[in-house]
């Protein structure tokens, strides 16, 4: 018999303002770019807090909209957001009877607000604890460039936290605590979670909850302490309250204070997190597990989708926004799946499968948030390119397998 799961998330739900084909290696866009870490200019994969990169432009920011964006409206405006985007997918390709994913966040009154109410309500997530406050909705300008890495595509985020200010760690209820998954996405620009994070992990662990962190790139710390390590939560604890870490190479780097993913791996494995995947754009996919959690121990490195590469160098798409939290939901959704059956120790494989192909499959179309006409839509079009993969696993697990 099928066992409902229930799945809390927390952190980062905002409007994503899109502009696509911006060239990054422009002469045009050179004067915005940063010049040293954490001075407020913009990198491309990274983010740039929006009130460091006014003071970064002397508080102008007339000519960046008229030089590089062309006074134009968006492309293309989205629901995104590390934590609530992750969790729309994994609703997404979870069978509705099998769980039911909530969502704790804030947003203004304001038209952002209202349009992030409006979009989110024919979504399968339940809005929880979602408050419109007297603040400014959450944003993000997403500047992307589909050429860029040789076609790989990359983004430049410039994020307003805004009402994200007023979320804290008193908000979350018991019933928060009382699910059988929690998960806490980009926290790091909802500050109020990000930095209780220890006890917050602490707690859902004594309830048994099963823990996840998907991360964001940390503007904050970065900005207050570029020479050193970013803290994640009160202390270095939170990752021995962390079951399942999601973090890319860059961030996972930040986070360890290490010059290499090897040796992020060690300090994570220190730490005595649960287990931890570190992704790279479109490089190879780098695991650990300790076996606690899912069915296999060690460390390993995993290939992207060779489908949806070659599809893409045909198509020419790129857009990778929301290709890391799609990544993240899918990942979240196999392992509901897999524990509505009463696995208790799921397939890491398969929820890796289905992570990398929901990741691969957001370059497809604009934004991170797909919007089905019809329930299941997304799970019935990804399901070819995870058939794929895992005919592409199959040769592969035992020969990429790291020294433990």
């Amino acid at each position: 018999m099928e066992k409902k799961i229930i799945v809390s998330g927390v952190g980062c739900c905002l409007v994503d303002l899109l502009y696509n084909n911006i060239n990054f290696q422009s002469e045009e866009i050179q004067p915005f770019l940063s010049k040293s870490s954490g001075d407020g200019g913009l990198s491309p994969g990274k983010l740039v807090l929006l009130e460091d990169f006014e003071r970064f432009c002397n508080n102008n920011l007339h000519d960046f909209f008229n030089v590089i964006l062309h006074g134009h409206e968006a492309n293309k405006i989205n629901i995104g957001g590390p934590s609530i985007v992750s969790l729309i997918h994994a609703a997404q390709i979870t069978q509705n009877q099998n769980c039911e994913i909530r969502f704790y966040g804030r947003a203004g009154i304001d038209e952002n607000g209202e349009y992030l109410q409006k979009q989110l309500a024919p979504l399968p997530v339940k809005l929880q604890d979602f408050k419109l406050i007297d603040n400014r909705t959450p944003s993000t300008i997403v500047l992307s460039d589909p050429n860029y890495d040789n076609g790989q595509g990359e983004r430049i985020f410039i994020n307003a936290i805004g009402a994200a200010w007023e979320m804290h760690a008193k908000d979350l209820d018991e019933d928060f605590f009382n699910s059988e998954v929690v998960v806490f996405g980009g926290t790091a620009i909802v500050p109020g979670i990000h930095d209780k994070l220890t006890s917050l992990l602490k707690k859902a662990k004594e309830n048994g909850c099963l823990t996840i962190i998907n991360t964001v790139y940390d503007f904050i710390n970065e900005k207050k302490n570029p020479n050193q390590k970013w803290t994640l939560g009160e202390t270095d604890y939170t990752y021995a309250f962390t079951d399942i870490l999601i973090t890319d190479a860059e961030e996972a780097l930040r986070l360890s204070g290490c010059e290499s993913v090897e040796a992020a791996f060690d300090f994570f494995i220190k730490t005595k997190v649960e287990s931890v995947i570190i992704t790279n754009g479109s490089k190879d996919i780098h695991l650990f597990s300790n076996g606690e959690v899912f069915n296999v121990k060690g460390k390993f490195v995993l290939p992207i989708s060779e489908l949806i590469k070659q599809e893409l160098k045909i198509s020419k798409s790129g857009d990778t926004t929301g290709c890391g939290d799609n990544f993240a939901g899918g990942l979240i959704g196999s392992v509901v799946n897999q524990l509505s059956l009463g696995i208790s120790k799921p397939d890491l494989f398969e929820a890796l499968a289905w992570a990398v192909v929901s990741g691969g499959f957001a370059c497809f179309y604009m934004g991170g948030t797909y919007f089905e006409e019809k329930p299941m839509e997304k799970q019935r079009k990804i399901i070819p390119y995870y058939k794929a993969y895992i005919k592409q696993l199959a040769n592969i697990i035992q020969t990429k397998e790291v020294a433990r």
